[in-house]
């Protein structure tokens, strides 16, 4: 599940999709953005979840801030007796998530990533997911920020993710699904 502007957090979710599929994992691939109801998703079929935004403002998207406050919503059902989020958010056996971005930094670099992965990944914990990893890629801007991509902390971050960032989600992923 993922959401994107720039179609940066697009290449490290197709990365993933195609990471999983080659060890044999189903993937279903979620695009979210406006339209989405959370009413059509049921998270808790899911014994794994990637879930991935680009940065605004430190934090993910907003269609994606969106789906995850209704799918909360949705789960909780006004009240922690018969709703899927319970007090103290126990753990529920096999449900694991991996939250990740993509980001620009061109201010304090790593430190504008962390805030949307903490975000993303809260839902899963309410849900009683097991988080095994908050994952932060750089990824270039564009259109009218386009100029941040080398006076940055970070350097020129032109093309991001390249290659090599993409090597590393297909590492990544092929490690922590055989956890």
């Amino acid at each position: 599940m993922f959401s994107t502007a720039t179609l940066n957090t697009q290449k490290v979710a197709d990365c993933i999709q195609k990471s999983a599929e080659s060890l044999g994992h189903r993937v279903d691939t979620i695009q979210v953005n406006r339209n989405l109801d959370p009413e059509t998703i049921a998270l808790l079929d899911y014994d794994f979840i990637f879930v991935g935004s680009g940065v605004y403002e430190w934090l993910p998207s907003r269609a994606m801030m969106e789906f995850l406050s209704k799918s909360h919503k949705k789960y909780l059902k006004n009240d922690f007796i018969n709703g899927d989020v319970k007090p103290k958010a126990p753990k529920r056996n096999g449900k694991k998530a991996v939250a990740y971005c993509t980001f620009g930094g061109s201010h304090t670099g790593i430190n504008e990533a962390m805030p949307t992965t903490k975000y993303l990944a809260q839902l899963f914990d309410h849900l009683g997911f097991t988080i095994l990893a908050e994952w932060h890629f750089v990824g270039e801007y564009h259109g009218k920020l386009k100029m941040l991509n080398q006076i940055g902390r970070m350097g020129d971050i032109s093309g991001r993710p390249n290659e090599e960032d993409l090597r590393q989600v297909a590492s990544l992923t092929s490690a922590i699904l055989q956890v």
